[in-house]
């Protein structure tokens, strides 16, 4: 099975540089529909802002349907402060000292862009001393410093920078010679990008799946209710495609495809887990079984619901998640060759 491992990483590249928190992945989603179409797969946006791409498959009576979401972390404005710097509010959920010293984006309502950089209030060794690295690191301590001449929140204002502007961390983008790629919000575009793979695989090789199959690309994961709605109906079998995230304790790596058991919504369906490991095993993939106490997913939103379908959930292993990611393009292949396989056999 020859997957086109070149194309993938070019998406994911270009992907990881398309701003997307959650509540703003209009650019991101237009992209993913310009890439199915270039495949010749036919897509809808849902009225959320979602997309799904179908092949039709030999069984039209039932549907398989993959997801993946292209939403990510991310910022708003929460206050103007009288000094000029920008208080800002969390887009999904990660330790506040996972984004100090990074630079990011402000989007003003106007659509014009500005540069600036996350620090602590107090973030001068030389005027603060030992407060610099004893500051408890939470959202009164942390503030953005604008790179523009500004003193004042009038200043500000001026820019046409307001509360509730999106605010877009630097990814920060590097794929090694050792096949690593390092960057922000590899949750879940990485994901994103194996979906396009599976694809493109289907597409080039002329392959019929054995049931109509959808492509959900959701856009609200990270805040709870990505796939909570429009799931198209004859779907009987649901499989998110999210990162594994690799720690202590866990059996995920960098470079295999996780087959998950069970998160902090509960255990995934055990048939179609069991058939996961199968296609695995039998075709000597690099993959693992893992288990994560702090973790949901796009199948964890399809469940609650009420959604009847059967749900597991595959991906890529994904080093320091919420923070300063990492994944291997090997674990990228397995997870595109697992759901080829699950699609085709």
């Amino acid at each position: 099975m020859e997957i086109s491992m070149n194309y993938v990483v070019d998406i994911l590249y270009k992907l990881l540089n398309i701003p997307s928190p959650s509540g703003n992945t209009l650019k991101a989603i237009n992209f993913v529909e310009n890439e199915f179409h270039s495949l010749g797969i036919k897509t809808y946006k849902t009225n959320k802002g979602a997309i799904i791409g179908t092949i039709d498959g030999k069984n039209k009576d039932e549907e398989v349907t993959l997801s993946g979401h292209v939403d990510t972390l991310g910022g708003m404005i929460k206050e103007i402060k009288s000094n000029g710097r920008l208080k800002i509010t969390q887009i999904g959920g990660y330790p506040w000292n996972s984004i100090e010293g990074e630079y990011c984006t402000i989007e003003s309502a106007n659509d014009k862009l500005y540069s600036g950089t996350i620090l602590t209030t107090k973030a001068s060794t030389h005027v603060h001393g030992d407060d610099t690295s004893t500051l408890e690191r939470n959202e009164d301590s942390i503030e953005i410093r604008i790179d523009e001449k500004v003193k004042n929140s009038e200043d500000i204002e001026k820019l046409g920078i307001s509360v509730g502007d999106y605010v877009f961390f630097d990814p920060r983008v590097k794929i090694t010679d050792s096949g690593f790629i390092k960057s922000r919000h590899l949750d879940d575009k990485a994901g994103v990008a194996s979906i396009l793979g599976i694809a493109k695989y289907l597409v080039d090789n002329n392959i019929t799946p054995n049931y109509t199959t959808n492509f959900f690309i959701s856009n609200y994961e990270e805040v709870g209710h990505g796939a909570s709605a429009a799931i198209p109906e004859k779907t009987t079998k649901f499989i998110a495609i999210d990162m594994a995230a690799p720690g202590e304790g866990q059996t995920s790596n960098e470079y295999s495809v996780t087959i998950c058991a069970k998160d902090s919504t509960g255990p995934y369906d055990l048939d179609l887990k069991r058939r996961l490991i199968d296609l695995a095993k039998n075709n000597n993939l690099n993959y693992k079984v893992d288990i994560y106490p702090y973790y949901g997913s796009d199948g964890s939103a399809a469940l609650r619901a009420g959604y009847d379908f059967k749900v597991g959930l595959i991906g890529p292993g994904v080093d320091a998640s919420h923070s300063f990611e990492r994944t291997h393009k090997e674990a990228l292949e397995n997870t595109i060759k697992l759901g080829i396989l699950y699609l085709t056999k």
